[in-house]
């Protein structure tokens, strides 16, 4: 029973109706031009005036929903006074028969206000107009040349009546709305396919932001936590080496937020600046600051590494300093060999270090070599890592490199 009364209990319930009568009441405007041709042909039979007006009244009710600002109007709308969860329209719009779905929308609508307006609000004003007859001996009422009389405490009861059904005219009309809403100004299935081609592309740029946010600020963070320990320990008795350490840390934390900004202006959809590019022409800084870290870093450089540019540069920098930030948080101490080999058919990249045997002193997020393995899967590259040996680690990449036609 509460079940049943309650769509009559919802303030939703009666601003569908109020949505439905602005459009009907926005219709009025366009009653006088398609009264026109009736005007012109006044010969014609009653009834094809009349069907002819209606005709031309749909029409051009329904050019009006042609244009792209009105069905985001209508669209904006139906979500606060519906409460139907409609997404944003593609930028692009419908195209081919989608087209005429908001149109439809608006004919639809139009017919419903005055559902409303018309039925509703008759039923209404009887239901208020028929207890001011109860004094007398009898009310009557009297509709399309059918009348019927109400004596006694009857007009009371036909007076609730006849605000009951004006309120389920009320349900009925939001009900029809909220059933139209989605199949008529929901996105089409074009607009489907670009919404999800819209979101996979923010979902990628997100991936590769949190992959470029992990490896540098991951790295900074690594680094400076240990040259910071490395200069408190040496500040009395080496007062140059620490120093160095604190000049290491603002070096890095310097690259590092420029990183951040990027990101952070990019996930605000400011105008970003220029994407900080980390290269392999980087990576001697990049192999110092480890080294002011305490690390003992013994690269073995091959090849003309200045060929080597763009995107496969950048990678085989992240990648290197997340295999020398791993080197570092999960280590045991002693040497880290780094091989970098470029070769005219790719370019090869391993970090080696001894592992520790007792817990590490730094968490483990347990997204870096996950990412590392997706960035290197992205560039039809190899990616290995695991042991090598019993006290060591190894990460080992093979990125292959274009040949220019």
């Amino acid at each position: 029973m509460i079940r049943g009364i309650r769509p009559l209990l919802r303030g939703s319930t009666y601003s569908g109706v109020l949505f439905a009568s602005f459009g009907a009441a926005a219709s009025l405007a366009l009653l006088p031009f398609a009264v026109v041709p009736s005007l012109a042909w006044p010969s014609a039979p009653y009834g094809v005036q009349a069907v002819l007006c209606l005709l031309l009244w749909a029409a051009l009710t329904g050019v009006i929903g042609l244009a792209r600002s009105t069905r985001r109007a209508l669209v904006a709308s139906a979500r606060r006074l519906l409460a139907v969860p409609l997404p944003a329209p593609a930028a692009t719009g419908p195209t081919g028969a989608d087209r005429w779905r908001t149109p439809l929308w608006l004919v639809l609508q139009v017919a419903l206000g005055w559902t409303a307006l018309l039925l509703g609000g008759g039923l209404l004003a009887m239901g208020v107009a028929l207890p001011g007859d109860w004094t007398r001996s009898e009310a009557g009422v009297t509709l399309f040349n059918w009348s019927v009389q109400i004596s006694g405490g009857w007009s009371w009861v036909a007076a609730a009546a006849c605000i009951l059904l004006a309120l389920l005219v009320c349900v009925l009309v939001t009900n029809a709305q909220r059933w139209l809403a989605p199949r008529l100004l929901g996105p089409s299935s074009a607009e489907r396919l670009a919404l999800a081609a819209e979101r996979e592309q923010q979902l990628a740029e997100r991936n590769r932001l949190a992959h470029e946010l992990h490896d540098s600020i991951g790295h900074t963070l690594t680094a400076a936590t240990i040259q910071a320990a490395v200069a408190g320990e040496v500040l009395a008795a080496d007062p140059a080496a620490a120093r160095a350490a604190l000049r290491s840390i603002e070096e890095s934390t310097r690259a590092a937020l420029e990183d951040l900004d990027y990101v952070l202006g990019v996930l605000r959809e400011e105008q970003a600046g220029t994407a900080p590019t980390r290269t392999l022409a980087d990576l001697p800084e990049l192999l110092d600051r480890l080294r002011h870290a305490g690390a003992v870093v013994q690269p073995e450089l091959s090849g003309d590494l200045t060929q080597v540019q763009g995107t496969l540069s950048r990678a085989a920098y992240r990648i290197l300093q997340e295999g020398l930030t791993n080197a570092l948080r999960h280590g045991a101490g002693g040497p880290i060999a780094v091989r970098v080999a470029a070769a005219p058919d790719g370019l090869e990249l391993s970090v080696l270090n001894r592992t520790g045997t007792g817990p590490s002193a730094f968490p483990t997020s347990g997204h870096g070599l996950p990412g590392l393995a997706e960035r290197v899967r992205l560039l039809n590259g190899e990616f290995e890592a695991g042991p090598d040996g019993a006290e060591h680690w190894r990460l080992a990449v093979r990125l292959p490199v274009r040949q220019s036609a």
